[in-house]
């Protein structure tokens, strides 16, 4: 039996030693079959390799896998290492080491789960335009599919989003929905005005443990019309203009003082005969950008992968009236902002 063989052996290559004599059992069992149905010729005139000499030098499940599906297959009908290989592979998902956990992850799940490979820049925001193309035309197609066994799967293996967006707390912008994402596809982060005021808190940090912990490679600063935290700056700023400012009466106060330069920088784009609408409109985009300053300023690991050209950072507003999402591309002074970063961390 496997489990008094593998007893006194390393837990990785008993594993291995295990895999090896369910093979041979699965062998026995499809010659024997083959007999009985009138196909006499030996099983063992096509020999597989021996998994643990393939194997030698690894502890991976994979490394057995990959020379047992590398073999060669006989081709004529009704060949019983044909029909060993597909009961042995055909017929489970594909499967992947993940470190601290079960050695085998299926990556057939459906879901985003760890055993997927992160999903570049370029790619997650070109599948975030076309799901917001399904969601603007009534396609939306995705949860369309989805199943509780996926939601398990996630729960089991864990995510690999392609993409993590900041968005505003307003009702009126789901996030998930208006990109037609499952869940496991996107890292989503919400608050009034989706704002990074501040580099402290759990917005930054959030940001950060997606990109160097999940891998994501595109992050997107997500703005929308009407929105209330820019619209409640802007009255404050406007009325402090006119009356003085006034201190801050509570935590609301607190964060809408903090987008109070996004409003100035808006009425100065705009000149001073712009209404508080116009003011507020333009404010929405002027947040946006200043959302992704803010993000690389603050935070020097996803700068440096910036820089590198690893990771994007992207904005976009969606329009809550169309459900349309208007991609604005990379900051326009981003060669600047990292050229002052680095200024800045060599003047220290």
């Amino acid at each position: 039996k496997p489990s008094a063989m593998v007893r006194f052996l390393p837990p990785s290559l008993g594993r291995l030693v295990t895999l090896a004599v369910q093979v041979r059992l699965h062998q026995d069992r499809l010659s024997t079959a083959a007999v009985g149905a009138g196909d006499v010729r030996p099983f063992a005139a096509a020999t597989p390799p021996d998994p643990l000499a393939v194997a030698a030098g690894s502890t991976s499940h994979r490394a057995v896998r990959r020379a047992w599906a590398a073999s060669p297959v006989e081709e004529g009908r009704g060949s019983k290492r044909k029909r060993l290989r597909k009961f042995l592979f055909g017929s489970m998902p594909k499967m992947t080491e993940r470190k601290g956990q079960s050695p085998l992850v299926p990556l057939e799940s459906g879901a985003r789960t760890e055993a997927e490979k992160p999903v570049r820049a370029g790619e997650a925001l070109q599948r975030l335009m076309d799901g917001n193309e399904r969601f603007v035309s009534g396609n939306a197609e995705v949860l369309k599919d989805w199943d509780v066994s996926k939601t398990g799967a996630l729960a089991e293996y864990g995510q690999k989003p392609m993409a993590s967006v900041l968005g505003c707390a307003d009702s009126r912008a789901p996030v998930e929905l208006l990109f037609d994402a499952t869940p496991g596809d996107v890292f989503v982060l919400r608050n009034a005005g989706n704002t990074l005021s501040n580099a402290e808190g759990s917005m930054v940090g959030s940001l950060e443990f997606s990109v160097n912990a999940l891998g994501v490679k595109l992050v997107l600063v997500l703005g929308h019309t009407e929105c209330g935290a820019i619209k409640g700056a802007t009255a404050a700023m406007l009325k402090a203009q006119e009356a003085g400012a006034q201190p801050a009466q509570s935590t609301l106060d607190t964060l809408l003082a903090g987008l109070s330069p996004v409003v100035q920088q808006a009425q100065l784009d705009l000149g001073g005969a712009a209404s508080d609408k116009e003011i507020a409109d333009q404010a929405v985009a002027v947040n946006v950008f200043a959302g992704i300053e803010k993000l690389l300023v603050y935070s020097e690991s996803i700068r440096e992968k910036v820089k590198s050209g690893e990771v994007q950072v992207h904005g976009a507003v969606y329009d809550i009236a169309t459900g349309k999402v208007d991609f604005l591309g990379q900051h326009p002074r981003l060669p600047l902002i990292l050229g002052m970063q680095t200024a800045y961390k060599a003047g220290r």
